[in-house]
């Protein structure tokens, strides 16, 4: 689950202050920034400055879902999603977050990286989006530097930072209660002038679908042959089994990249459909598929020496920890990784079901329901009550592979008891995952 909460003492602008960006670059270089107690050695080129990006259309915009309280089931951010949508989820009260992020296209104009098409990821900055927004970007911004610093090699499965600045949006007239100011005029004594600064992370495109995207499309296209009145049978199974393998390949870029994060000490906290890039959506494409990881705005550092330190931003999870009874740093970040692969057992159950199903017969909320509330995490009984649903058929086909693997996976990670579910290589290896089932 993720909440957002105040973090006075991580800041975008003394992140970016202290990293210190050798330019121009003839080559790549490495970089440092003050994290905690390390100084963390950028392998890749990283910009500080504006003036090495080219902004080109706005692509899109979301947000994220406040829990605001919650049981001893755990939940993430999601998006696209409106508060009528969410319906009433009996484990947790929902609300909508006051952070809202805008998505732009771009590349790098000067450099080694010049014409490299990026992502800009930006943030309201902690005069409109409030001390939360500057938290969320800094901890961003901080958690990919550390992670593209490692000595292992940057993982392949997470998105790559390249730059990241802050640029004024220009004015706006605001109480003069609430800021420092300079005088209008005679006829402005109410009113102050400021110039708000967002924040913008500068990402490789390396794609523009996330796995919802493809879910979706996947989704509109079964309703669209159920339209058909007339098909190839053996087309039809063709069409299946390249579904299988793509989702199957998906899942095994999401694992990877957790265990990346993981073997680096780093929860995700935020995984779901959202939060996975995808370079295609086009399943004849499977063999070419590289499923990456995003938002880690609400990654936690959770090594055994800094989880005492790891920010308000974690607050909540080690609530959760000791609800569950861990108590120790040993337990807690047992349980930090065991929350990760919780949701990614989510996003496996999410991929399972919504790509095999006519649109609008599920949904993630509706799903997290249907396992969490109505059968108690049941694996078993929910497969009974699927198979009784003639829409739901592939979906518990493909469940079904291999004597019921994937459902033996999937009742592994959302095992209620979080010291009983497997670690992200531990789902790797499992025989559901490596594709033996095919």
């Amino acid at each position: 689950m993720v909440v957002l909460v105040p973090l006075d003492c991580l800041s975008f602008h003394h992140s970016l202050r202290n990293h210190t960006t050798f330019l121009p670059l003839a080559r790549s270089t490495t970089s440092t920034l003050h994290f905690h107690s390390p100084i963390i050695q950028a392998k890749a080129p990283f910009f500080a400055d504006s003036d090495w990006f080219q902004v080109g259309r706005p692509i899109g915009t979301y947000g994220f879902i406040n829990i605001t309280s919650y049981s001893a089931f755990p939940s993430g951010p999601a998006a696209d999603y409106s508060l009528e949508d969410l319906g009433g989820l009996k484990t947790q009260d929902v609300g909508e977050g006051n952070v809202k992020i805008r998505l732009y296209e771009g590349r790098v104009s000067r450099g080694p990286l010049t014409g490299t098409p990026v992502t800009f990821k930006v943030y309201p900055g902690r005069r409109a989006g409030g001390v939360a927004a500057d938290a969320l970007a800094a901890n961003e911004l901080n958690t990919h530097l550390f992670l593209q610093g490692s000595s292992k090699g940057i993982g392949q499965h997470l998105v790559l930072l390249v730059g990241g600045f802050e640029t004024t949006t220009g004015e706006q007239v605001c109480s003069m209660k609430l800021f420092h100011f300079t005088r209008l005029g005679s006829n402005s004594a109410n009113y102050v002038r400021i110039i708000c600064l967002i924040q913008w992370l500068a990402f490789r495109d390396d794609g523009r679908y996330s796995a919802a995207d493809y879910a979706k499309v996947a989704s509109e296209r079964v309703s669209k042959n159920q339209e058909v009145s007339s098909w190839n049978p053996f087309e039809q199974g063709q069409k299946i089994k390249r579904r299988q393998y793509f989702i199957i390949k998906l899942l095994q870029g999401v694992m990877r990249g957790l265990a990346y994060l993981h073997d680096h000490d780093r929860l995700h906290q935020s995984l779901g459909p959202f939060s996975v890039v995808l370079n295609t959506i086009s399943e004849r494409e499977a063999s070419y598929l590289i499923p990456r990881l995003r938002d880690l705005a609400f990654s936690v550092n959770a090594r055994y020496t800094e989880l005492e330190d790891s920010g308000q931003l974690a607050d909540a999870l080690w609530r959760r920890a000791s609800s569950a009874g861990a108590f120790t740093q040993v337990e807690k970040r047992a349980f930090g990784i065991a929350d990760d692969i919780y949701e990614a057992g989510l996003l496996f159950a999410y991929l399972a079901f919504v790509p095999f199903c006519e649109a609008g017969v599920m949904d993630s909320l509706s799903l997290q329901r249907l396992l969490e509330n109505t059968f108690q995490l049941d694996l078993e009984a929910t497969r009974e009550y699927c198979i009784a649903d003639d829409r739901l058929v592939n979906a518990v086909e493909f469940l079904d592979l291999g004597d019921g693997a994937g459902w033996e996976l999937l009742q592994a990670m959302l095992n209620a008891d979080f010291r009983k579910r497997p670690t992200a290589d531990a789902v790797l290896n499992h025989r559901f995952m490596t594709g033996a089932v095919l």
